[in-house]
């Protein structure tokens, strides 16, 4: 048997939409509690008031929104942000030979800085997202592998995040729910220590770029 706190904050983390609700502090605490008073009652396995509920909903609530400013603090209020645009990913079968080509890929590209590429290796398929002006070449690097898809008609949303975002919970989350509650879809993520790049389809760039901005200088 569990706490009715313990019952209402595992209903909350299980739904997204929720969670970053409560967070935002932007959801009336007694409709949310009928709506899940059921749940709380099946969990805790005994009858609950709903007043239990709504003053479960309402520390949670607090305890959330204080948390989310001290994401914000660490990322900062002016992050770099980068836009690349006209790109296209490409995703291939492990193979033996995949790494070969790979690498073949990468040598052809070298110094080519205004170019975009980024590989990402699975346990079954390599993710390549590259330029467009890429893709002529790697379809001939590539020839023998087996292709699972492709997508054109993408772009990348860099954040230059502040040294230590690797031991700081919650950042990605943060930046990604934001994304999340506009309704915007991310294809694709790609971090390195201290970046975070955001495959978006090239209608979307436009709009998660002020997402992005407005979250972190709210």
């Amino acid at each position: 048997m569990i706490t009715i706190p313990e019952a209402v904050e595992n209903i909350v983390r299980s739904s997204p939409t929720l969670a970053e609700g409560l967070s935002r502090g932007i959801l009336n605490l007694s409709a949310v509690a009928r709506a899940i008073h059921g749940d709380v009652e099946r969990a805790a396995m005994k009858e609950v008031q709903e007043g239990a509920v709504i003053m479960a909903l309402n520390r949670l609530s607090r305890r959330t929104r204080d948390h989310e400013p001290d994401q914000r603090t660490f990322i900062g209020s002016s992050p770099g942000l980068l836009v690349r645009s006209n790109l296209m990913e490409f995703t291939f079968a492990i193979s033996e030979s995949l790494v070969s080509a790979q690498k073949t890929l990468l040598d052809r590209m070298s110094g080519k800085r205004e170019l975009f590429i980024t590989i990402t290796r699975g346990i079954f398929e390599t993710t390549i997202i590259a330029s467009r002006e890429s893709a002529p070449l790697i379809d001939r690097i590539f020839r023998k592998e087996r292709e699972l898809a492709r997508m054109g008609g993408l772009s990348s949303l860099t954040v230059q995040l502040p040294p230590g975002t690797a031991t700081a919970p919650g950042v990605y989350a943060f930046l990604l729910r934001s994304l999340a509650w506009e309704g915007i879809n991310v294809v694709e993520v790609v971090s390195t220590l201290n970046e975070l790049t955001i495959i978006l389809s090239d209608g979307e760039i436009d709009r998660a770029f002020s997402v992005i901005k407005t979250a972190v200088q709210a």
